[in-house]
């Protein structure tokens, strides 16, 4: 051990992530980045000295599905902590099953407002991140006119309540809305609703696989020649699986993108291909959201000196650290963090200017 000996029962925490679904796309990053920050925990001493030890739950599964998985883990004493990436409506469906019982740190972007007792909430919001992003779109691309296309649930809808304000406030035009049902297999009304209405570009509210299928019908019809898109939820796995032709002048806003240098992110890609090779799943947003959820809980408890949730939640306020994002800072039970605005180059993003 690097620093001290693990002893005691094992700190054990469920990780929820999408392994199937329209974000089960990059489960696989998620599941390959939890070993690396397992494996960096438990060479530290652990969590105050108790070998930190997961149990992936599949969060792309329907919302009451998961619930229940939780429910019985926490009702038989398996589990002290949850975290992970998986969407809005999985994360309304776990709070009352968790709550006053165990610390849950959320570590996706979504659309605000979460202030429920021992719910830490890591990830992006749309005032740091989509907010910013069409201010930068309005003065350096000219883009004023937006059509939103988004999953039908609650981050897609919170998030386009949010816009119609920056709208008012910044001078844009949204020039019209369009919701789709989550694994939708055709995007060609979405589109087709986009092509017909004059806009300059579109914001996608659209997760994993479902930004795939819009990417290529947008790309089909020649529309990525003349509109900017816009996503707050875009990664290399989906760039990938859109294809290099689909992603032109596509724009995306996040806290981390795998090709950022900064001595953080540097270090984590470096450390992510040592422990699992060249060939390792693409490290994304989504899955450095994982590895941000639990070395915060670590650092949480590390600040508490307690792992009970009453400790935790006096604790959580003014609670910062560096790491691959850089500066992380709560603000009452919300992370706060740099954001970054990138446009799609090929399979990578290049980073345009930290917003």
């Amino acid at each position: 051990m690097a620093t001290g000996s693990v002893t005691r029962e094992p700190w054990r925490v469920a990780v929820v992530i999408p392994l199937q679904g329209p974000a089960g796309l990059f489960g696989p990053s998620c599941e390959a980045i939890t070993e690396l920050a397992v494996h960096e925990l438990n060479s530290r001493g652990g969590v105050l000295g108790r070998e930190v030890a997961v149990e992936v739950v599949d969060g792309g599964a329907p919302p009451g599905r998961v619930a229940a998985t939780l429910r019985g883990l926490v009702d038989a004493g398996a589990v002290d902590a949850v975290t992970g990436w998986h969407i809005s409506s999985v994360r309304n469906a776990l709070v009352p099953v968790l709550a006053d019982r165990v610390p849950y740190v959320y570590t996706s972007l979504y659309e605000g407002g979460e202030r429920r007792p021992g719910v830490f909430c890591a990830g992006e919001t749309p005032g740091c991140q989509i907010a910013p992003a069409l201010r930068w779109l309005r003065d350096n691309v000219g883009a004023r006119s937006w059509f939103v296309v988004g999953d039908d649930y609650v981050w897609p809808r919170g998030s386009t309540a949010a816009v119609r304000r920056y709208a008012a406030d910044l001078g844009l035009h949204i020039a019209g809305e369009t919701f789709v049902g989550l694994g939708t297999p055709d995007m060609g009304r979405a589109v087709d609703l986009v092509r017909d209405t004059p806009c300059d570009g579109v914001l996608m509210l659209l997760v994993g696989q479902d930004a795939v299928e819009f990417n290529r019908r947008f790309a089909a019809r020649g529309l990525h020649e003349r509109l900017v898109r816009f996503s707050p939820l875009m990664e290399e796995n989906m760039l990938i699986a859109s294809g290099e032709a689909s992603t032109r002048n596509l724009f995306v806003a996040a806290g981390y993108f795998r090709s950022l240098v900064s001595a953080g992110a540097m270090d984590l890609l470096g450390s992510y291909v040592r422990l699992h090779g060249p060939s390792a799943p693409p490290l994304n947003n989504a899955a450095e959201s994982c590895y941000e959820g639990l070395h915060a809980l670590d650092r949480l408890v590390r600040r508490a000196g307690d792992v009970d949730l009453r400790a935790l939640n006096a604790a959580i306020d003014g609670l910062a650290y560096e790491g691959p994002r850089g500066t992380v800072e709560f603000r009452g039970s919300q992370a706060s963090q740099h954001v970054h605005l990138a446009v799609a180059d090929g399979y990578e993003f290049d980073v345009v200017t930290r917003l």
